[in-house]
């Protein structure tokens, strides 16, 4: 083999080492930081993570019984707001992004205080707690994300069609409000309950609202949870088709959440029966969406309640006043009892999670753990229905369809509106009842309606100890359910024998509570809102013409008046002149 040869044969052989280099998958870089990093991450982890999500990791901090959904468990290595491919371990940057920003609607807030470094060293720390993070096999280089299709009527209407063959409405619901068939059986891998997204309500998206966080969410998958990746199943235009349908079902990136209820005037006559009327009335009457939060300040505390915003409206005629709210909720519970003044036992303060319920009823006063009547529920009954049947339902239909979930909880879901008993004095406005039922001094009074009956029963609060049936007015409600939503609309006479009027340009404050009996809500454990005020507006709008034809009016006179007071002194200096004049000439003139 002549020298020439050798050396081609040497410079193929390079060549083919190098193609054989380059067709081999590339070996992850495992950072895990250096030993002072992961010290120093682990003093920041302590100060602000480990009360939930525990100092091992494994999400059993002290704060997880009163946390829903429950803290991340770190030691799985599972973690669902991802940029990488499904199953895939996150990237520093998807981990440093729910540090910063957290998670919406959720007990995890985002640390926008913590500098880079401190970030990037909880990072670190974080790590340690799964062996997976020192397996090259469980990176991936984040995926792909495309800009955004035009949200076209086409794009639209396929994104639909593929939302119906994907069964995404199981989980999510016809309409998207997260009212699916399955919707109230959805477990992670761990067995702990969760909620399906309430897709109409982008804001609260924990991935994000936009259409590239919907994107990224389509093709990674949740891990851990029953949301699956479609980077597989749907090529990368259908998922875009997917997301533009998906964001077509909300009104926003932001909830838009308002302080007042604008009360409009009808001539027509309020007649709950007649629903098309009825319809028609609330049309002209501005929609405000109010936030609710949890009751965390009186016994019943409720900290993470699956309620998080109401919407209202309000019409009014020469006597009467309705109001209508609305709201989401995964199922209608029209069955059990519920009422403003029931008792809440500590232990389910803590929703009856991880077994805390068995924990408190070894340390109750009470012996036998009857907590006044009410048991304690099994260790593994999240929702507290005490029974095999998940729903409570005590029927044999699993996902508790055959009745819109009327079969037989304990608790009904329930609503109420809240309003001072009487308006403040004239020179303090600003004073109002204490928003939890009032106080013994100021009394609030309450429209509330078990969704059990759908009829409005009224109460006079002087706090949360202190509720008492009140018949002083009388006050009517229809109720309906519809795919997800809650509609009750209420009327009353606008003045009152023993309660507050409503009186035009009127501002009068009002609060809402509502109550899930899915979750075991009644009593004070219940989402609700601060104090917000309703305005009546006029009956009678005036003209804009009559102001200002009168001010022209007003203007014409005056300029008219000047005129003439200009021209008489005009005239009156001309006469004086002329007289002066004329005795003048007499004066000069020769005697004859």
């Amino acid at each position: 083999m002549t020298a020439h040869a050798n050396r081609r044969t040497r410079t193929a052989a390079t060549f083919a080492t190098a193609a054989l280099i380059l067709a081999l998958p590339a070996v992850a870089q495992v950072d895990l930081g250096t030993e002072e990093q992961r010290a120093a991450g682990k003093v920041v982890y302590d100060k602000y993570c480990g009360q939930c999500h525990g100092d091992t990791g494994d999400g059993n901090g002290y704060a997880t019984p009163r946390v829903r959904p429950k803290p991340r468990d770190f030691t799985t290595g599972k973690y669902k707001f991802r940029t990488t491919p499904n199953g895939m371990l996150p990237t520093d940057d998807d981990l440093r992004r729910i540090i910063e920003i957290g998670a919406p609607y959720t007990s995890m807030p985002g640390w926008p205080n913590l500098t880079s470094a401190e970030i990037q060293n909880v990072i670190y720390y974080i790590k340690t707690f799964s062996p997976d993070f020192e397996n090259p096999d469980r990176y991936a280089e984040p995926i792909e994300i495309p800009r955004p299709l035009e949200s076209t009527e086409e794009s639209v209407a396929r994104g639909r069609v593929l939302y119906e063959e994907q069964a995404c409405g199981a989980c999510h619901g016809e309409v998207g409000r997260g009212d699916g068939a399955s919707a109230p059986t959805l477990v992670n891998d761990k067995g702990d309950p969760i909620r399906a997204a309430d897709l109409t309500q982008r804001w609260t998206y924990r991935g994000g609202p936009t259409k590239e966080d919907i994107y990224r969410t389509f093709s990674t998958g949740l891990n851990g949870t029953p949301m699956p990746s479609y980077a597989d199943s749907l090529e990368v235009e259908d998922r875009q088709h997917l997301v533009n349908y998906v964001y077509s079902l909300g009104d926003g990136d932001d909830p838009n959440y308002g302080t007042l209820i604008t009360a409009v005037y009808s001539a027509e006559p309020i007649d709950l029966q007649d629903e098309e009327t009825l319809d028609a009335l609330f049309e002209s009457a501005p929609m405000t969406r109010f936030p609710l939060v949890g009751q965390i300040t009186e016994p019943g505390r409720n900290f993470f309640p699956p309620v998080t915003s109401i919407e209202a409206q309000a019409v009014y005629n020469r006597d009467e006043i309705a109001f209508r709210v609305r709201w989401h909720d995964l199922r209608a519970d029209t069955s059990g009892r519920n009422n403003p003044s029931l008792e809440v036992p500590m232990w389910d303060e803590d929703n009856g999670i991880g077994g805390d319920a068995a924990d408190d009823a070894g340390d109750s006063d009470d012996f036998f753990g009857d907590f006044g009547g009410e048991e304690a529920p099994a260790e593994d009954d999240f929702f507290g229905d005490s029974g095999d049947d998940f729903f409570g339902d005590g029927g044999d239909d699993f996902f508790g369809t055959a009745d819109a979930g009327a079969g037989g909880a304990e608790f009904s879901d329930a609503v109420a509106l809240q309003f001072p008993a009487s308006l403040a004095p004239e020179e303090t406005p600003e004073l109002k009842p204490y928003f939890l039922y009032g106080d013994a001094q100021n009394p609030v009074d309450l429209w509330f309606v078990n969704l059990t009956y759908g009829v409005a029963d009224t109460f006079r609060g002087r706090g949360s100890d202190s509720i008492e049936p009140t018949e002083a007015d009388i006050v009517e409600a229809v109720t309906s359910y519809d795919q997800g939503a809650w509609t009750v609309t209420y009327k009353r006479r606008r003045s009152s024998r023993a309660g507050v009027s409503f009186a035009e340009e009127q501002y009068t404050p009002v609060a809402f509570s509502v109550w899930d009996g899915f979750n075991r809500e009644r009593g004070n454990k219940r989402a609700l809102s601060s104090w917000f005020y309703v305005y009546t507006e006029p009956s009678v709008e005036q003209a804009v013409a009559g102001p200002v034809l009168r001010a022209a009016l007003i203007v014409l006179a005056i300029e008219l008046l000047v005129v003439f007071l200009v021209r008489r002194r005009a005239r009156q200096k001309a006469a004086d002149e002329e007289a002066s004049g004329a005795t003048l000439t007499a004066t000069e003139a020769p005697a004859v």
